[in-house]
């Protein structure tokens, strides 16, 4: 399972602990939040590593847009990103259950779940994917692999949402042309290389999972991809004799080779097999309690999610907030809070959505992350500005520091909350020469700032603060 990192405290906020899991540019931990105690997988990514492949980079910032924007009880939910200059971390909701993939393996072959346990999984599985698709996000390599098992929440969450395609709010029928996927999953009309419809795609990958979780195998079997290609743009597969007759027909309807006549995700709904016990899993807003998403059908259940939906339910507690300091005069510095954002709203506020500040190092604008007292960075800002006999006006957690000549340097640096015991400080240039402000930067402002500066989430003596771009 990997190895374990005692001790370590990442942003000064999670503890990591054992790997969970490693790919070609990013590991995810196992983390707890020490705030609140809340387990978290944090995904660790290099991003001198990325810069090197702009597809994987591309890859990405798509899905952790993704991901921002889908808020629902069978999403695996990001909590935040956070970036330093040489990582990003992105803090994902943890489910400790394992794949469905695993589930599935685990059990007697040739033997998938009694029925009503499948269509209780099937039910959650439609309720996110018919979700995603009201916002023009289609996942594009749904499969068992990337469904995991929250055991003690009674739920399935969709994850890796890596091959998502985001279609523009204008422009949702457009097709789409990228071939992606895994074979087994990917509909005959992909293949084609035409252009597809991303909702249909997804409802053929939706059957292949039911037939698999019904079955215990896979309708389309080949490792050969050519022979596999011509199974399933024929629609070759059959269904086992214990396959109720309405199981059968509703997945004939999902695995119908001509996309026009595939069975549309909103349908599904009203599918009378589908519908058997079936009650609608809303999106719900951050803090509201989840509830399970389906009545059960039967006195007994074998579904990987069913203990759990006799159990108490597991709720995510949102991310930390990140609010501007305010101070009201005569009294003892308070948090003003106008407004509640996450690290990753801030990143993303712009109306792009452009997330290249977590990438690149423009030179007018940085940020660096801090575990020091708020007064320690105040303090210190002030003695930088005093070596260079620069004025340093302070006012409500911001200090502007600046020469007193018309045309001089003005340099801002304003301190936000990200936790009760972390810091983020934006500093950026209001007037003056660009050369001079780098050079204030280089010489004055980075040596001064060093051991409050913490690196990856640690502190390191000699750090200096990270560029951010949109900060």
């Amino acid at each position: 399972m990997g190895k374990k990192a005692p001790g370590r405290l990442l942003m000064g906020r999670y503890e990591l602990g054992k790997l969970l899991g490693k790919g070609s540019f990013a590991k995810v931990y196992h983390a707890r939040n020490v705030e609140t105690g809340e387990e978290a997988a944090i995904k660790i990514m290099d991003k001198a590593h990325l810069a090197r492949s702009g597809a994987v980079q591309e890859q990405v910032m798509r899905e952790i847009d993704i991901m921002r924007r889908v808020r629902h009880p069978n999403v695996v939910r990001i909590h935040e990103v956070m970036a330093t200059k040489r990582s990003i971390f992105v803090a994902m909701e943890y489910v400790g259950g394992g794949s469905l993939d695993a589930y599935l393996a685990g059990r007697a072959a040739g033997r998938g779940l009694a029925e009503h346990s499948a269509r209780r999984v099937f039910h959650q599985l439609v309720s996110a994917l018919d979700y995603c698709h009201s916002l023009g996000v289609y996942h594009r390599d749904v499969k068992p692999d990337n469904i995991l098992v929250d055991v003690s929440g009674g739920r399935i969450k969709v994850a890796d949402f890596g091959l998502s395609a985001l279609a523009d709010a204008g422009r949702r029928d457009a097709p789409l042309h990228t071939v992606c996927g895994t074979p087994m999953f990917i509909a005959p009309e992909v293949f084609l290389r035409r252009g597809y419809d991303g909702a249909k795609a997804d409802v053929w990958a939706c059957g292949v999972v039911l037939f698999a979780l019904a079955a215990g195998r896979f309708p389309f079997n080949q490792r050969d991809t050519c022979s596999l290609y011509h199974l399933i743009r024929r629609g070759d597969y059959h269904c086992p004799p214990w396959f109720s007759p309405g199981l059968v027909r509703l997945i004939r309807r999902l695995l119908c080779p001509d996309p026009e006549r595939r069975i549309a995700m909103a349908r599904i709904k009203e599918n009378p097999w589908f519908r058997k016990g079936f009650k609608e899993i809303l999106p719900r807003s951050l803090g509201e309690p989840e509830q399970c998403g389906s009545d059960s059908d039967s006195d007994s259940d074998d579904s990987p999610v069913a203990r759990g939906c006799r159990s108490r339910m597991h709720t995510s507690v949102s991310a930390p907030s990140l609010t501007t300091f305010g101070c009201a005069a005569g009294s003892a510095p308070r948090i003003r809070r106008p407004r509640s954002l996450n690290a990753f709203d801030i990143i993303a506020s712009s109306p792009s959505l452009n997330l290249t500040g977590l990438f690149e190092e423009p030179g007018e604008q940085m940020r660096f992350v801090s575990a020091a007292p708020v007064s320690d960075i105040i303090a210190k800002l002030e003695e930088i500005a005093g070596h260079v006999s620069f004025t340093a006006r302070t006012k409500e957690y911001q200090v502007s520091i600046g020469g007193n000549s018309r045309g001089a340097l003005l340099v801002s640096a304003k301190v936000f909350e990200l936790t009760p015991e972390l810091v983020m400080v934006k500093v950026c240039k209001k007037a003056g020469d660009a050369a001079e402000y780098r050079q204030f930067c280089d010489n004055e402002l980075k040596p001064g700032l060093r051991g409050l500066v913490l690196v990856d989430g640690l502190p390191e003596e000699g750090a200096e603060p990270i560029a951010c771009h949109n900060g």
